[in-house]
């Protein structure tokens, strides 16, 4: 923002401040939060300044409405004027308005050319995907990736009575995994989705943008100091669109490449272990954990919710049936039922995992062990 706009910024918030004390004014948390990206604060600026001319301009006409009609009242033996047009007038109330106008978006564009403009130069590169109803990010850059789902916190209490389990806990704004970036390093977002639109949305960054199927948007950020930033999915994507929470943390750089490090291990261990032979305990356990990220869908005990159109695991033809059945169904959906969508996406040792989870959890007890290899050849 320039020097004159600050200025004027400043100015007008005193005047207010006359009229309204700063705390009852905090208390009332009818202002938007400010950001902590430079962008951020502009926008900010931008809605106040542009805030409090609209409140002058109001209080302006409307007071000249109030005092016309206070002093010209019939009461008072006031008498219409008899006259058809005054140019002046028309003038004036054609040309004012639209200085106001121009000066209002200059700034704003200004600001959005900013926000709009390619992040070629950026030091960090993040390719974020939008699931029913997961994140995917994808660090292009230093080649690992990794969904971040609603944290089990959260699940645990999506259907409880009672409210006071869900202090305390960042209900609905809390992830397993959450995206770690650079503090005052320049990050760009490519963002796209898998299914249907989303809208990945950082309040405090001042990005949000949609996540559309074939399409790449972009967006980028600083962020100056380290933190711990939440937003949501903006985009009304289907039945638990409220529960794909954003979750950004900000590190200093030391921690951060620390975090690269630990991550790209970890993908190393993922990948070896698309090529193990793994123990029928050893996929009961990591299956249960990848179908926590289903809960919401088949719920925790295997039971359904039919209404919405996902049935019951438990003692279901496809989790006691074939294994290449319930193969198919996992990697490429449901033919009949759109509500099944398609897992293919996932790694072949979770998709092993989770499917021997089924196939034995719930007293379905079939005794299968099914192995990446297994998942491996059913994706040909």
């Amino acid at each position: 923002m320039g020097d004159g706009m600050s200025v004027l910024l400043r100015t007008v918030k005193a005047i207010s401040l006359m009229f309204v004390s700063t705390e009852l004014f905090a208390a009332a948390q009818m202002d938007l939060t400010p950001g902590v990206t430079a962008i951020s604060q502009e926008v900010y600026e931008l809605h106040t300044l542009i805030l409090w001319i609209c409140v002058i301009i109001g209080a302006g006409v409307f007071g000249m409405i109030f005092i016309s009609m206070f002093k010209h009242r019939k009461s008072k033996g006031a008498v219409a004027a008899n006259f058809h047009d005054n140019m002046t007038v028309e003038v004036l109330w054609t040309v004012i308005p639209f200085l106001i106008l121009i000066g209002m978006a200059i700034p704003a564009a200004k600001t959005l050319i900013r926000m709009e403009t390619p992040a070629d130069d950026a030091e960090v590169t993040i390719k974020i995907t939008g699931y029913q109803w997961k994140w995917n990010y994808d660090y292009m850059h230093e080649g690992f990736d990794f969904f971040s789902n609603l944290a089990k916190s959260s699940r645990d209490v999506i259907y409880a009575e009672n409210n006071k389990d869900r202090e305390g806990i960042n209900y609905l704004l809390d992830v397993d995994n959450r995206m770690v970036l650079p503090a005052g390093k320049k990050v760009r977002f490519l963002m796209t989705s898998n299914d249907v639109i989303h809208s990945w949305w950082i309040p405090a960054f001042a990005v949000k943008k949609d996540a559309i199927p074939g399409y790449i948007n972009e967006a980028w950020t600083i962020v100056p100091e380290p933190g711990v930033y939440r937003g949501q999915c903006a985009e009304l994507c289907g039945k638990d669109h409220g529960f794909m929470p954003i979750v950004v943390e900000v590190k200093s750089a030391e921690d951060y490449a620390a975090w690269v490090s630990e991550k790209k291990g970890a993908a190393m261990t993922a990948a070896a272990g698309d090529n193990k032979v793994w123990t029928k305990d050893e996929l009961m356990a990591k299956g249960e954990q990848v179908y926590a990220q289903c809960a919401s869908c088949h719920m925790a005990d295997g039971s359904g919710i039919p209404a919405a159109g996902f049935p019951a695991l438990k003692g279901s033809a496809i989790a006691t049936g074939p294994v290449a059945a319930h193969l198919d169904m996992v990697i490429n959906g449901s033919k009949v039922n759109p509500a099944m969508a398609a897992f293919g996406y996932m790694s072949d040792s979770d998709l092993a995992a989770v499917i021997t989870y089924e196939r034995n959890a719930f007293g379905n007890n079939t005794g299968d062990a099914v192995q990446p290899a297994d998942v491996k050849a059913a994706r040909q």
